[in-house]
């Protein structure tokens, strides 16, 4: 413990001070007249009226009250002396300026937290120098776009620099809503890719902004069964293209399963059965070149021996055993079963939403394989709540991301350029229920995902405490931002980030003198509060091995070439608010109403 001592009571106070303020305002009239005095003879020396400076004393500062220029540097005009003047304090100011703003920069960030020297990897060198160790085609370049290096996350609060993460990380962002994370992370994301883009979505906003600059790269595909952007169909998936194994058939009867079961983590006897009697079916169909519908159909009557026959046609006997088991069961049991997996693919009985995924031979089928491997951009866009095609979307994004992981494997283990997933309101449209298991082996792949979510509990709702736990475990970049409100996850947090040392002064004072000694205690770095009250646009970035720093996201809007990409967003909002209107007109929707013209057409 430090010990100060000083004089008596009576000169404390501002007594102590006066000294001090003597000495300031001696060394600011000093300044200002060494200023003064170079600064004139600067200006005449540079004018060419000689270099010889006047007296530096007192009576100096006397004559230029006085006498003016004229009788320190005569022969100079005026103008070139103070103009020396300015240019000289000018040198001297700009450094000064600097060093101010530095120190103040330093004073707001909150002590405790990461800085430039700890976030050197995700700086702009740091991330250039890893990334050609991750792309093998940015070898032998010697200056790379920023966007070829990394993933923008944002600026290092308060005065930067820009930080980015590798492509080698996957990401998990907690946002609420209007918090920034469809303007600061999903629109830059989509813009930024450099190789194909996956995105879900439950609104228009970000296929607005995003799709006329994403056409300029490479095809759009835009997978919209329930019109939210009200687009035309203009393309196919088969639903059942990677249902000719039994992992795929489960894969995405798991898919429409996790649509309606709120947490994958707990299913009880009717889902587990669901999924298993669709697993049967899809694999039926898809070994037999059934189509969507004829399942419906199968579905719809449990009686029907068609699957357990296509079955046994391909050499599954086992398979086909425990359908017809199923078939064959208690009544109650078996329609029990039948019924919530009929609950489960419901949203196929929207022909809307079946001809989606059904082979059309005027429309282009959609391929991931050929997706992975381009620079083209599928929107996956779908409603939230009853009667979602949450289930189609998930099996078409994980089909897609698969297919990365194949694609990888061909190029030698990595996708060059990566592959850009941003899975917008993923809790709501795209439950892929093994994602948490998945998310690290994208990573190493070169398959970028972006996970976006309100809060950590809306997470757990979905995967569960154990899936979610997973999921946060995965994740190598993690940003929250405003608006968390889950107190418990908040403390957590603040826990995380850490503590630390405050240093507290303390002065006594006695007959004999004052005394000013110093505690140390700890606080919270960031408390829960300051978690909750993170202003809108910034985030805390939680990286693996680093420790926590804060950042300010970087808008959309506030880029260079903001203003082109706003007009094409409201062009295309004007065209989604006029191609609602014609849906609603007649009550007759523009698929239809396209394939009506298409046919009436003379051939």
């Amino acid at each position: 413990m430090d010990r100060v001592s000083g004089g008596s009571p009576s000169t404390g106070g501002m007594h102590d001070l006066a000294p001090w303020a003597i000495v300031a305002v001696a060394g600011a009239s000093l300044t200002v007249f060494t200023v003064g005095w170079a600064g004139g003879t600067l200006g005449s020396g540079l004018t060419g009226h000689g270099w010889d400076a006047p007296p530096f004393a007192l009576s100096t500062a006397a004559r230029l009250t006085s006498e003016g220029t004229e009788g320190l540097w005569p022969g100079t005009p005026a103008v070139a002396v103070y103009g020396g003047m300015f240019v000289l304090l000018a040198l001297i100011a700009l450094p000064v300026v600097f060093l101010v703003r530095f120190l103040l920069g330093r004073s707001d960030r909150t002590k405790g937290l990461a800085g430039r020297r700890e976030l050197a990897a995700m700086c702009p060198d740091g991330i250039a120098a890893r990334a050609r160790d991750l792309r093998p085609s940015l070898k032998g370049r010697d200056t790379l776009h920023p966007d070829e290096t990394g993933n923008l996350l944002g600026d290092l609060d308060p005065g930067g620099p820009e930080l980015r993460s590798s492509f080698e990380d996957v990401e998990l962002d907690l946002m609420a809503p209007r918090a920034g994370k469809s303007t600061g992370i999903a629109v830059p994301r989509v813009l930024r890719a450099q190789g194909a883009v996956l995105l879900t979505s439950n609104k228009s906003d970000v296929y607005a902004v995003t799709r006329a600059e994403r056409a300029r790269v490479g095809r759009v595909w835009t997978f919209d069964p329930q019109g939210i952007a009200h687009t035309e169909r203009a393309m196919w998936w088969n639903l059942l293209g990677d249902c000719h194994t039994i992992e795929g058939a489960r894969r995405l009867a798991g898919h429409f399963v996790a649509s309606v079961n709120d947490d994958t983590a707990k299913k009880d006897f009717w889902i587990s059965a669901a999924q298993n009697t669709l697993t049967a079916l899809f694999l039926a169909a898809a070994r037999g070149g059934a189509q969507v519908k004829d399942l419906l159909g199968w579905l719809a009557d449990p009686a029907d021996r068609t699957p357990i026959d296509l079955l046994r046609d391909a050499n599954l006997p086992a398979m086909a055993e425990q359908l017809q088991g199923t078939v064959r069961g208690a009544v109650e049991t078996r329609d029990g079963i039948y019924e919530t997996a009929r609950q489960t693919v419901s949203c196929l009985l929207d022909p809307e939403i079946l001809a989606w995924v059904t082979p059309d031979p005027a429309l282009p089928e959609f391929r991931p394989d050929q997706h992975v491997v381009a620079k083209d951009t599928l929107y996956l866009l779908s409603k939230d709540g009853g009667g979602s095609a949450a289930g189609v979307i998930a099996g078409l994004a994980d089909a897609t991301m698969r297919a990365g992981v194949v694609a990888a494997e061909r190029m030698g283990g990595r996708l060059d350029p990566p592959l850009t997933a941003v899975l917008d309101e993923a809790a709501n449209v795209c439950r892929i229920s093994d994602l948490p298991d998945l998310y690290s082996h994208f990573g190493s792949r070169g398959i970028n995902v972006v996970t976006l979510l309100q809060s950590y509990r809306q997470g757990a709702r979905v995967w569960g405490e154990v899936g979610m736990d997973a999921l946060w475990s995965a994740a190598t970049i993690k940003l929250l931002g405003a608006g968390l409100d889950d107190a418990d996850f908040v403390q957590k947090i603040s826990t995380l980030v850490g503590q630390h040392d405050v240093k507290t002064p303390s002065v006594s004072r006695s007959k004999d003198g004052s005394q000013r000694s110093y505690s140390y205690r700890q606080e919270a770095i960031l408390p829960p509060d300051k978690i909750r009250a993170l202003p809108k646009g910034t985030a805390l970035l939680l990286a693996t091995g680093i420790r926590p720093a804060l950042i300010r996201l970087r808008p959309w809007y506030k880029e260079p070439g903001a203003d082109l990409i706003s007009a094409q967003a409201k062009a295309e909002a004007n065209a989604i608010t006029a191609r609602a209107a014609a849906r609603l007109t007649g009550g007759v929707t523009l698929d239809k109403r396209n394939r009506w013209e298409r046919d009436a057409a003379p051939s």
